[in-house]
């Protein structure tokens, strides 16, 4: 299974904003933003100006790493949105939310995506009582994401959820964190998916040019 394994503190630099990615060093001091506010390189700290293509290419390449999926998968995803009711750039979004490794993250079980998806490719996750070890799963509303008992006394799930508190609350999940669940009440809100910003318009404006 194909997935980036390269330094992200470089991605988050480039794209001159915190992408979340390496979890509780991202809340630090030590976050890579704080310390050096620049793109890397040698030449990083020169201004770059991008042309609308550009623009469009940079956004569409952050939603992809923020979620870590290849561009394959993710214009299978932007397929899929294309074809649903409704505006094609939140459709994306509601998918990418959806899936498992990311509800993982989302539910305060994990630190950070990445460790989301090992959380579930080690057999840790149950969904409605019957393992799920696949971390594009999509989860539907009313189904409830348990770690399994046999995992949860793993020092890195138990501070992933003492930090989780530090994270914004989304109204679409209920969080039963003394028993290691959680529960999809609803479909992602696009309102709470604002850290970090994206704008999902560019990445529809750069798959149907």
């Amino acid at each position: 299974m194909a997935r980036y394994i390269g330094p992200v503190c470089k991605i988050c630099r480039r794209e001159g904003m915190k992408l979340y990615m390496k979890g509780d060093r991202c809340y630090s001091e030590k976050c890579a933003i704080t310390r050096r506010p620049k793109p890397p390189g040698q030449h990083g700290d020169k201004r770059i100006k991008l042309s609308e293509y550009g623009i469009r290419l940079r956004e569409k390449n952050k939603v992809r790493k923020i979620y870590g999926v290849l561009e394959k998968q993710y214009r299978k995803y932007f397929s899929i949105a294309d074809r649903q009711k409704g505006r094609t750039g939140e459709n994306l979004l509601g998918l990418l939310e959806r899936r498992l490794d990311n509800i993982v993250y989302r539910l305060g079980f994990a630190a950070s995506r990445n460790e989301g998806r090992q959380v579930v490719l080690h057999n840790h996750v149950l969904v409605n009582g019957k393992r799920v070890n696949v971390p594009s799963f999509q989860v539907k509303v009313g189904d409830q994401v348990v770690i399994r008992e046999q995992a949860r006394a793993q020092k890195r799930i138990e501070s992933a959820i003492a930090a989780s508190d530090a994270r914004p609350q989304l109204s679409w999940l209920e969080v039963d964190k003394k028993n290691f669940a959680g529960t999809i009440k609803g479909l992602p809100v696009r309102e709470e998916l604002n850290e970090p910003a994206i704008r999902e318009q560019y990445v529809v404006e750069y798959y149907s040019r």
